[in-house]
């Protein structure tokens, strides 16, 4: 990289950051403290300065995604949003999926507060800091467990697997039970939001003797979503169906623009204007613009169609239903809560489910967070 690329992406990174008026250092801070070369990448891709595909570019940041240091601006974020918590990368192990081995990664996790263990699991396109409005209050009750999935956020992202197996919610769920174990925690409850939900419903469906209880948000079964879509659903969700193609085509259109694709996928599914907050949108494109987060997306997406639709199939067929208590919550203005039947089709999968909706759209966290707070109260035991 040039040294007027590299200037022009700290700029960028800067820039980001600097416009939500939430980090303590400028520009100069930021570049005595020394950016990672991995930081800068992703900020000129999400600003449009280097293409997705520039020579290079690809390998050498593909070849940095095993977290190690966080960047300093990345650290006084986390600060600012959840004081008192406790910052720590957690290596998983791999595990077998239909023959195939998915491979270990390692999670970057946020740990806070006091009380039993509660994971709260984020979705797609976005990365731990989406809770930054419910963890802290939640953390006055319980001890709060705020990881970011494979191929998100600051977490590891694996690469192509056969039939996709690593973005399997069977692995990505196994990343989540051991990281709560390596914590010292065997049994917990657990919250999944979009994507976070599928995998959080492989958590309790693999492993009934450590997640007690499970909230799901504004999601239904993956494979049931799929074989009831109609043209306003494809319309509406429509990634669903982009995100799946073969490599490397989604990847490479996200790459051109990933700012402009995540800001735009979280304007379509918000309906509270102002919810995501700039510091928060700032961080979800950071994280989501390395080549190897979109392909880790993508991947995530095509595990959907392929591997987890087969093993919910075979788990359906086998009447492996969950058992643990499972709350359902939607966002009313939104439309997984009108196009679906979200309790219904999770009556299929599980024995003890209840739910209802919010008044928002498919945010939740970040549109009612308060609201979602109050429903989960008496859902969640302390």
């Amino acid at each position: 990289m040039s040294d007027t690329m590299t200037k022009r992406a700290m700029d960028a990174w800067s820039a980001m950051f600097a416009s939500a008026d939430v980090m303590p250092g400028s520009e100069q801070d930021a570049a005595s403290d020394g950016l990672s070369r991995r930081a800068l990448v992703g900020a000129a891709l999400a600003l449009g300065i280097l293409p997705a595909r520039a020579e290079g570019v690809v390998d050498e940041v593909a070849g940095a995604t095993a977290p190690g240091i966080l960047p300093d601006a990345v650290k006084a974020l986390n600060d600012r949003l959840f004081p008192g918590f406790r910052q720590q990368f957690i290596q998983t192990d791999g595990i077998q999926v239909e023959g195939h081995a998915a491979e270990g990664t390692t999670i970057n996790t946020l740990v806070g507060g006091k009380g039993p263990p509660l994971m709260l699991i984020h979705g797609h396109p976005e990365n731990h800091v989406c809770w930054h409005k419910m963890a802290s209050k939640l953390a006055e009750r319980f001890t709060v467990v705020l990881p970011d999935l494979r191929g998100y956020g600051d977490s590891g992202k694996p690469g192509s697997s056969p039939d996709h197996v690593n973005y399997s919610k069977r692995a990505m769920g196994a990343d989540l039970v051991q990281v709560m174990r390596k914590l010292g925690f065997d049994r917990f409850q657990a919250v999944g939001h979009d994507r976070g939900g599928r995998v959080l419903q492989f958590m309790m469906m693999d492993h009934p003797e450590a997640v007690t209880r499970g909230v799901v948000l504004d999601i239904a079964p993956t494979d049931l979503m799929y074989a009831q879509t109609d043209k306003a659903f494809a319309t509406k969700y429509f990634w669903w169906f982009f995100q799946i193609q073969e490599a490397p085509l989604p990847e490479r259109f996200i790459g051109a623009l990933p700012r402009y694709y995540v800001e735009s996928h979280l304007d379509i599914q918000s309906k509270t204007p102002g919810a995501v907050a700039p510091f928060a949108m700032a961080d979800y494109v950071r994280t989501y613009s390395e080549p190897a987060a979109i392909h880790g997306v993508c991947e995530d997406y095509r595990a959907a169609v392929g591997i987890d639709s087969r093993l919910l199939e075979a788990a359906r067929a086998a009447d492996r239903r969950i058992k643990q208590p499972l709350l359902a919550l939607w966002g009313a203005k939104g439309t997984v809560g009108r196009q679906f039947d979200v309790v219904g089709l999770w009556k299929q999968e599980a024995s003890d489910v209840a739910g209802h909706g919010l008044p928002c759209g498919h945010l939740i966290p970040e549109e009612d967070p308060d609201g979602l707070i109050e429903a989960m109260n008496p859902f969640l035991r302390v």
